[in-house]
């Protein structure tokens, strides 16, 4: 551990606390730590973040790969994983999901919509992330996440600037203020590169659709393949305006 880790997490464990914090007391938290970890090596803003929220600290994941998880989970074994299991995944989503939770020291938890498939046909219409994706995202996506970050005050996200224009702002420690939350992003500055060495150099699983043409997956309804040169999120809600499904902004 270098000087300015351990620093950093003694200060940190002064201020931990195993119950929820209140929303100014979060926002606190991200005023003071936000500048000071901009440009800390992703590990140092795992270790301060375990060392800060404890058990009230979690990580998610799309299951695009796995580098997150296993960043996070060489800092806290048993981490909570939480995975958005909307009902419309490719089957290698869910391949890479069950990989996960077979092969990693984590605790993979599916969180699933109020509704199945069936029953929002049945309420919306079928096919709404035809007619509406922006409120299918919301019943599928969105409120079931803030649901399940009732349990936490911070989650760890694998937003990386690199991956497209909407994210080169994405800041290492953000308040979310939708969802009450510390923001946690400890990919935030690495490159394409420097996931890649990541990943090849831990074997860390990756969705098989990444070799597929899919650089970024969502669900099979609304991802398509991507050509090279492409825009790696322009297989996303391809043909529409829409390019997040609200988690993140």
């Amino acid at each position: 551990m270098t000087a300015v880790s351990a620093t950093v997490l003694a200060r940190a464990a002064r201020g931990a606390q195993t119950e929820g914090r209140s929303p100014e007391e979060l926002r606190e938290i991200v005023s003071h730590w936000g500048a000071e970890l901009e440009l800390a090596p992703a590990e140092v803003i795992v270790e301060w973040a375990a060392a800060t929220f404890g058990e009230r600290f979690c990580v998610t994941s799309s299951m695009g790969d796995a580098a997150l998880a296993h960043l996070v989970s060489k800092v806290v074994p048993g981490i909570d994983v939480l995975f958005l299991d909307t009902g419309y995944h490719f089957v290698e989503t869910i391949g890479t999901r069950d990989a996960v939770a077979a092969t990693m020291d984590v605790n993979l938890l599916s969180i699933t919509p109020v509704q199945s498939v069936a029953e929002q046909d049945a309420t919306y219409g079928k096919d709404l992330y035809k007619t509406d994706p922006d409120l299918c995202c919301k019943l599928r996506k969105v409120e079931p996440l803030s649901r399940m970050l009732s349990d936490y005050d911070a989650w760890a996200t694998g937003l990386r600037r690199a991956e497209t224009r909407n994210r080169v702002i994405a800041p290492v420690i953000g308040w979310d203020a939708k969802k009450g939350k510390v923001k946690v992003s400890p990919l935030a500055r690495w490159s394409d590169e420097q996931m890649e060495r990541y990943i090849a150099e831990n074997g860390v699983l990756v969705n098989p659709l990444v070799y597929d043409g899919y650089p970024s997956i969502g669900c099979s309804t609304c991802t398509r393949r991507v050509a090279p040169g492409e825009d790696p999120r322009s297989g996303r809600w391809a043909g529409t305006a829409k390019t997040e499904c609200g988690i993140h902004t």
